[in-house]
């Protein structure tokens, strides 16, 4: 299946970079199941004439996704999502998750939110992004 370049939206007055917020939606796309490996990107062409954007700004996203290993070129036919490999040990990968969850409860405290809405929060996001 090839994902269609409108399924993505850049926000040039976010303060993000907009290859990052390819990125991002990219990798979102993977977590919540919308984008499965095997499945192929549009086109860097496709993309940027869609979003209105350079077409370096879109090959840069293609680039940093396949530097991470997301996604592999396949000649003449585009971006392919790879099939995804976790890396390290279950141990490790909890200990590169943990200061992304301590940003989230500190921020969730700054917001005056008590320990069960915060949950609330992780639990319905996990629903959302079951394989």
């Amino acid at each position: 299946m090839t994902i269609k370049a409108t399924q993505f939206e850049v926000h040039p007055s976010a303060g993000v970079p907009i290859y990052l917020q390819i990125i991002s939606q990219i990798n979102a796309m993977i977590a919540g199941g919308h984008l499965n490996a095997g499945d192929m990107l549009p086109s860097v062409r496709q993309m940027a004439t869609t979003l209105g954007v350079n077409t370096m700004t879109i090959s840069k996203a293609y680039s940093k996704l396949e530097a991470d290993q997301v996604v592999e070129r396949v000649r003449g036919k585009g971006m392919l999502v790879r099939k995804s490999v976790p890396a390290g040990s279950a141990k490790e990968r909890m200990q590169d998750l943990k200061p992304l969850m301590e940003q989230a409860i500190v921020h969730g405290r700054q917001l005056g939110l008590s320990d069960e809405q915060i949950l609330a929060v992780v639990n319905k996001l996990l629903r959302e992004y079951k394989p």
